[in-house]
């Protein structure tokens, strides 16, 4: 059960062996990469669409969302890189952010959609499934870091942090909310909504628009996001604001108005590409 359990990373290395490390946290992002191309692929499938342009899509996301989700957040952690420059390209010891990411993978999707002469929402429609799944299974990768927590808290299921990864302001405190865990939580519930969307979709595609996954997924990812973090010790701040918030909001605000735009006034959602 999870009431009562006390979370506690066993730690971020699952094997060394000479100079051959493999750590928690690469494992976890290379397996939801696997996973969520194979899931798109067969989401491909049933809407008709060749599943091999969701491998070579895959390409181009990774390419544009990890370098970008990384730079992201280093860009608002620059004053603490500044002390440690050696660690900027230290992904493997976690600090990636997905919003970075979302832009990242969003300037890939429109590059590889003008190429390919289809629609950046029927991509975009394909992946949020694969990518709410990825975030579930990411954010356990802060869990063997033993980063991304919450502020103390002695409820039931509180997560332990070693005190070298405890905010100086918090060193006497031992347990924390487990925010990763909230996140993932959510993130499935999200996947699940996406999913059964989906094939309400294929049951109904004369009710169903192209884009609709996408713009739900801006709306239900970024509504837990905006409680979470507020529950967080290490957000990206911008003056006060908490960054994440503030995406949050944004992405919330173009998902109503996109579902807005597609059911009442019953217009196709303007893209880079007309689809062919």
């Amino acid at each position: 059960m999870l009431l009562g359990f006390q979370f506690q990373s066993p730690g971020p290395i699952l094997f060394e062996g000479g100079p051959f490390i493999v750590r928690w946290y690469g494992l976890l992002i290379a397996s939801a990469v696997l996973i969520g191309v194979t899931l798109s692929q067969w989401l491909a499938k049933r809407r008709k669409i060749n599943p091999d342009l969701i491998g070579d899509l895959a390409i181009w996301l990774i390419i544009g969302a990890i370098p970008c989700a990384r730079l992201y957040y280093v860009l608002f952690q620059w004053q603490e890189y500044t002390q440690r420059p050696e660690d900027i390209i230290a992904i493997w010891k976690g600090g990636i952010a997905i919003h970075g990411a979302i832009i990242g993978g969003t300037l890939a999707a429109l590059i590889f959609g003008r190429l390919n002469k289809i629609s950046v929402w029927q991509l975009a429609d394909l992946v949020v499934p694969s990518l709410a799944l990825g975030q579930a299974i990411g954010r356990w990768g802060n869990f063997f870091n033993s980063e991304a927590f919450g502020a103390p808290t002695n409820l039931p299921w509180k997560l332990y942090i070693p005190a070298n990864n405890r905010p100086i302001a918090y060193l006497t405190s031992e347990y924390f909310h487990p925010t990763f865990l909230y996140e993932s939580a959510w993130n499935v519930m999200v996947f699940i909504l996406l999913l059964s969307l989906f094939f309400w979709g294929l049951k109904y595609p004369n009710r169903f628009y192209v884009g609709t996954l996408s713009l739900v997924y801006l709306i239900a990812y970024s509504s837990g996001r905006i409680w979470i973090e507020a529950l967080r010790t290490d957000s990206l701040m911008l003056g006060p604001l908490r960054v994440a918030q503030v995406i949050s909001l944004v992405m919330i605000s173009v998902g109503v108005l996109g579902l807005v735009w597609l059911y009442r006034l019953r217009k196709p959602l303007p893209d880079v590409v007309s689809p062919q």
